[in-house]
């Protein structure tokens, strides 16, 4: 049975539309605070970050309000990238973590990644559990008034963050004489980015650090990345550091400018991990990354792994096959020795510790040729059109055109309205044509 609210990443939408409003997100709150208050733990926790949007000021008090409703106590943390909130919310034990933000989407989007006591972001099983919770009449789930849950706000959040980040690294680590470039796309990273930069001693550029509730992504971060390029360019910077909304990806700039994505950035960790014998049982790609990659590691010898799109169905080959280290040419890239889920500044932190050596990113960030491959997102009022006649026929005709010449994926995406559309070729013409005719078959 599919899921009724949740995506692949959590829940997501316009704000105060269908399920992103707060009436809906105290039920969400009741629900899950009931689900895990059942679970009979003894500490009754729940702690909540958030990013930069405006909306995160009427969201926040009705999910507070369904948590406390429920028996839970919870800490607030203010804004906090996603998995600081996820190593926040192993380190205190809490029952749950639930992080409001709508990743790399505009400000008018919301929604909510749920973690639970380990990190770990939900199961299909535990979301379909809550999703039944949410559904039942309120009255069922209120606890008594002696057994409200307290509200708090916790102020060391970002520092505590931060000491967990430097904590994976000697102590002596430095970045005394770098020039870091870091555009934090008015979000989550905010103030943790350039803090923790600043804490090891880099030069530090900041863009994106001015949040107003309504420019967060805007002509800015991970999913702009030509701001962050013209930044290292113009400081002649070591490295550039691209945010997304909630700062679980990242996209960098080379000392050249040049643009490195995360299939790149995967490369490059993993010949270093496998230098140092560190990397486990291969890499885990997903069916997004570029078969250049996938050729990169299995020409040194290492193992690559497909997953569904989002980066918790990365984690979850990573945990089946005990592997460590995964992720999507988007930059959600999941460090398994040191964190459950993506972190743009872990990476950051890894690249720049990869550097330590006076190596040139530019020299350490382009280990493979990526074959030509184009992306294209369309917008519809329905996604189910890809189930249409027309679709299927575009599709299958495509699929037989690029028969061993090249890979094609047309999906939902499962956060937006959008159809999307990877064509992957080393003829040019063939994947405009393939694109063109399935485009035509969508809006049409």
């Amino acid at each position: 049975m599919s899921k009724k609210y949740f995506g692949t990443d959590g829940i997501r939408g316009k704000v105060n539309s269908n399920s992103i409003n707060g009436e809906m997100f105290f039920k969400f709150g009741l629900a899950a605070g009931t689900y895990f208050k059942n679970l009979k733990k003894t500490k009754q926790i729940a702690i909540i970050a958030k990013d930069t949007r405006l909306s995160g000021y009427t969201l926040e008090p009705a999910i507070v309000s369904g948590l406390a409703s429920a028996g839970m106590h919870v800490y607030t943390l203010g804004p906090l990238p996603t998995n600081g909130l996820a190593m926040l919310t192993k380190k205190f034990k809490a029952n749950l973590g639930i992080m409001i933000t709508a990743s790399h989407n505009l400000y008018f989007d919301n929604g909510l990644k749920l973690f639970g006591p380990d990190g770990m972001k939900l199961s299909d099983k535990i979301e379909k559990k809550i999703e039944k919770l949410i559904d039942t009449r309120i009255s069922k789930n209120l606890s008594k008034p002696d057994l409200l849950g307290r509200v708090k706000r916790l102020e060391t959040a970002t520092e505590d963050y931060i000491n967990i980040l430097k904590s994976n690294y000697p102590k002596n680590f430095t970045l005394k004489g770098m020039k870091i470039a870091i555009d934090c796309a008015n979000g989550a990273g905010y103030k943790a980015g350039p803090l923790l930069l600043k804490s090891l001693g880099a030069k530090v550029f900041v863009y994106g650090v001015s949040p107003n509730g309504l420019n967060i992504n805007h002509n800015c971060g991970s999913t702009n990345p030509n701001k962050i390029k013209k930044i290292v360019q113009k400081h002649k910077a070591d490295l550039g550091i691209s945010l997304d909304g909630d700062a679980d990806r990242i996209i960098i700039s080379d000392s050249n400018g040049k643009i490195i994505d995360g299939d790149q950035i995967i490369a490059s960790i993993a010949k270093k991990w496998r230098k140092k014998k560190i990397l486990k049982n291969g890499v885990v790609g997903t069916l997004m990354s570029n078969y250049g990659l996938e050729k990169y590691l299995k020409d040194m010898g290492i193992k690559f792994f497909r997953s569904d799109v989002g980066d918790r169905y990365v984690k979850r080959i990573m945990k089946k096959k005990f592997i460590n280290l995964g992720g999507e040419q988007s930059g959600h890239i999941i460090l398994g020795n040191f964190a459950t889920t993506g972190d743009g500044l872990l990476v950051a932190l890894e690249i720049l510790y990869l550097m330590k050596n006076k190596t040139k990113s530019s020299e350490l960030l382009n280990e493979f040729a990526p074959i030509p491959q184009v992306l294209e997102n369309i917008v519809v009022k329905d996604k189910n059109i890809i189930n249409s006649k027309n679709c299927r026929i575009a599709i299958n005709n495509s699929i037989k055109l690029i028969k061993n010449k090249g890979r094609l994926l047309v999906r939902k995406s499962g956060t937006e309205n959008k159809i999307r559309i990877m064509v992957e070729s080393l003829d040019k013409n063939l994947i405009n044509k393939i694109i063109y005719n399935i485009k035509r078959s969508i809006t049409s």
